[in-house]
């Protein structure tokens, strides 16, 4: 509530949505809203999940913007502003994000400035989202303009897991998508008790959610049919590659059950079935000792498995921190 109210630059309204927390959340919320005219407080009688209460506060916006702000998570000092000025200059954008500092117990002091932002039409930003297969927005440093939020709807009840990455999709298909640059947007913390972690708490089952959010997606798409198969088999593709990846990673661990690491090399093969030639499956067969083929050797694959693991997740990683993408 702090991180909300101390935004300057803005006009900030709060409303609170209590879903029958047990912990005494209710009486605190109850508090900040006597204290502070700015906030507003709806208490749930009994416990409706977090779609159905999402859902229910973001039919009531009525603002020019909207953030959804989970009770473990804060933004950043100069968040709201720096995300505004932007929609404010690209009248077409729905939607601004930035890094988001991941936390467990304080964020760290911010040592980032701003840099500069960057603009993508929507379909160019959903084609980079689909070459990623990952959900590149974590939720809080993410800014609506709620004309756009209220045009594309709300989550969805069927992915109680990946709603927000179908919920990104969706309004890129009808607006474009900005990013501020250089400095943290949010702190989003992570523990191994959250909601998420416990109940899609392996990578399989987070990359199957995946796929029901770009399926979902694409079932009501206006893109052409074309263009959809194109960026359903780049996005299905990298997510198959997930999988043997993980799945190459735990045979060298012996850490997983050989039945669980089938599964996933199963999926991915249903899932891409060309992903049968990539290094990445290369590389499971390798460490699973399997031969890899008669004009392959197997250490040939290795080395190539192991340059995959080592440049791959890296060049990931710096291209999403630097370009949000």
């Amino acid at each position: 509530m702090d991180s909300l109210v101390s935004q300057e630059g803005v006009s900030v309204r709060v409303h609170i949505l209590d879903d029958a927390s047990t912990d005494g959340s209710e009486l605190v919320a109850q508090a900040i809203a006597e204290r502070e005219p700015r906030v507003q407080v709806t208490l749930h009688a009994t416990n409706r999940g977090h779609i159905a209460t999402y859902n229910e506060g973001l039919r009531a916006v009525d603002s020019d913007y909207v953030v959804l702000l989970s009770a473990d998570d804060l933004l950043a000092p100069g968040a709201l502003a720096r995300a505004t000025s932007l929609m404010d200059a690209f009248p077409y954008v729905g939607l601004v994000y930035g890094h988001p500092q991941a936390f467990e117990r304080e964020p760290a002091p911010e040592q980032g400035r701003l840099r500069n932002w960057s603009v993508w039409p929507g379909e160019s930003w959903i084609a980079a989202q689909c070459r990623r297969g990952l959900n590149i927005i974590s939720s809080p440093e993410a800014v609506v303009r709620t004309s756009v939020q209220h045009q594309v709807g709300y989550y969805d009840p069927g992915l109680p897991h990946s709603g927000d990455l179908e919920m990104w999709l969706r309004i890129a298909d009808v607006a474009g998508v900005g990013r501020v640059n250089g400095v943290d947007q949010a702190y989003h913390r992570v523990h191994s008790s959250s909601m998420m972690a416990v109940s899609y708490g392996t990578v399989l089952a987070d990359i199957e959610e995946r796929v029901k959010a770009y399926d979902s997606f694409f079932a009501g798409s206006a893109l052409d049919e074309a263009r959809i198969n194109q960026l359903r088999a780049v996005a299905n593709r990298r997510m198959a590659e997930e999988a043997l990846e993980w799945s190459a990673a735990s045979c060298r661990i012996d850490a997983v059950s050989t039945a669980e690491i089938d599964r996933a090399v199963s999926f991915a093969l249903r899932l891409h079935p060309a992903v049968a030639w990539s290094p990445a499956y290369m590389d499971y067969q390798s460490s699973a000792g399997f031969a890899v083929g008669p004009n392959l050797s197997t250490t040939w694959a290795a080395r190539r498995g192991s340059i995959q693991r080592s440049l791959g997740p890296r060049l990931r990683w710096h291209l999403w921190r630097r370009y949000g993408i």
